[in-house]
């Protein structure tokens, strides 16, 4: 779960950044959202779906770790 945090945080973070340098241009809001998720909105649906499966391969690896762990604790546990 630490990865996953410290992955949302960063992201968060770059957001906030891009977001907070847009505003100090001059940007308005509507503007600086805009640029922020801008990546997104120039990707083929092929890479829409690369870019899912990436993300659904990213978690999927990273749960079946957590439970691995967490049943692993339980067998010492019992």
């Amino acid at each position: 779960m630490k990865i996953i945090g410290v992955t949302l945080l960063i992201f968060i973070s770059l957001i906030g950044l891009s977001f907070g340098i847009d505003l100090l241009m001059g940007f308005d809001m509507i503007t600086s959202l805009r640029n922020s998720v801008s990546p997104l909105a120039v990707m083929e649906p092929v890479e829409y779906f690369i870019f899912l499966a990436l993300i659904f391969l990213y978690l999927g690896k990273t749960t079946t770790l957590f439970f691995q762990g967490k049943k692993q604790k339980m067998k010492k546990q019992g």
